[in-house]
């Protein structure tokens, strides 16, 4: 179904929208279980490592890829295709909630009687349709199981070169190898917005991984962030449960908890938190996106191994060029694409059509005032 278009100040939401963010009941109490109890899912992924541990004994995380963008810039549309690669594996849907343990989940619902999955919209009504087998972003679920602090608004999430965390860093490896053994993949793909303040930590674990960093015009992109905003508080309130399963899956990017990823400035973090509070959306939305992208800028500047292996991709490139841009993505990533597939899947990308910018002269140049000068380090 293709949304009525609309703009970020007045969204069109419709009740297929609001009803795409009920949460069945077994997934609402299982997920509650594991978020209340993260300690113990971590003994149980453990566990599993013991007792599977042949199966991924000869597995290796190889040139891990990572994709990475303040929401709304694309990455979804990036997952979605490096994911369909024959040699890559995600997460998925239907790894939820017992995501820390893999193996077992996935051999278990291989036993169960599986009802038609028939694709839907995802809750972001942008178009982009899932089922269970569709890769999404989980693993941050691992990240607050080891790193409890790592959504507290009040405290840096930057994890840089020097941070250390011996368990989770065994943890997450094996983790992986046995994702990648449940989905008999050799590379692992994954989507993490957050991941755009821990790309020191992560180069330093894997350091021939690959990363994919996204971001979009900033006018486009706070309309865009702006309208989501809407949408999820309304989801949220409609269906409380909503709620608590964005808070269990770590996604804060919108909705009633909304919380901004600390760089490292308190100062900019009260502000923007400051502002939000106030009702000042878009001034808001502005400094956090230049704060963010900012601290990316600078990251990559001061780390040249880093910035070799990132590769920056304009959300505006993507659609404008879609064949050209998946192939430098690809090439980036280490994966090799015939052209029928290229092909494809630059067929599915275009400009969305279903909302637009409605600022006003105001807010047009505050948007420019605050954000020009970080999206001129990345040739906007």
């Amino acid at each position: 179904m293709t949304a009525p278009e609309s703009s970020p100040t007045r969204p069109s939401v419709s009740s297929d929208a609001l009803e795409s963010f009920a949460v069945p009941g077994w997934m609402h109490h299982l997920g509650g279980w594991v978020h209340r109890h993260p300690q113990a899912a971590i003994r149980l992924g453990n566990l599993e490592t013991r007792v599977i541990r042949e199966a991924i004994a000869d597995l290796t995380v190889d040139r891990p890829i990572y994709i990475a963008g303040l929401a709304r810039s694309g990455t979804t549309i990036l997952l979605e295709r490096l994911a369909e690669h024959p040699r890559v594996g995600s997460h998925r849907y239907i790894d939820f909630p017992l995501v820390a343990t893999p193996y077992w989940w996935n051999r278990w619902l291989a036993l169960v009687p599986q009802s038609g999955d028939q694709a839907r919209q995802r809750a972001h009504n942008d178009g982009i349709a899932v089922t269970a087998q569709s890769p999404e972003a989980f693993e941050e679920m691992l990240w607050m199981a080891f790193f409890p602090t790592a959504h507290d608004p009040r405290r840096s999430s930057v994890l840089s070169r020097e941070t250390d965390n011996p368990a989770f860093a065994q943890f997450y490896d094996e983790h992986i190898r046995k994702l990648l053994a449940v989905r008999k993949r050799q590379r692992y793909v994954a989507k993490g917005n957050y991941n755009l303040v821990r790309l020191g930590y992560l180069h330093a674990l894997y350091p021939a991984a690959r990363f994919v960093l996204a971001i979009r015009d900033p006018l486009w992109h706070i309309a865009s962030l702006m309208k989501q905003q809407v949408l999820f508080a309304r989801g949220e309130t409609a269906y409380p449960r909503a709620l608590e399963h964005m808070r269990r899956v770590g996604h804060f990017e919108f909705g009633l908890d909304r919380r901004a990823i600390h760089v490292g400035d308190d100062e900019l973090a009260g502000r923007i938190d400051a502002l939000w509070g106030a009702g000042e959306e878009v001034a808001g939305w502005a400094h956090y996106w230049a704060g963010l992208y900012r601290h990316v800028a600078e990251t990559l500047a001061t780390d040249a191994a880093l910035r070799e292996a990132c590769l920056v991709v304009r959300y505006e490139a993507l659609c404008e060029r879609p064949a050209e841009t998946l192939a430098a993505v690809y090439a980036h990533s280490r994966l090799e694409v015939d052209s029928q597939t290229l092909a494809q899947g630059a067929a599915q990308l275009h400009f969305p059509g279903y909302y637009r910018p409605d600022f006003s002269d105001r807010e047009r140049a505050l948007i420019e005032e605050v954000t020009g000068p970080v999206a001129a380090l990345f040739g906007y």
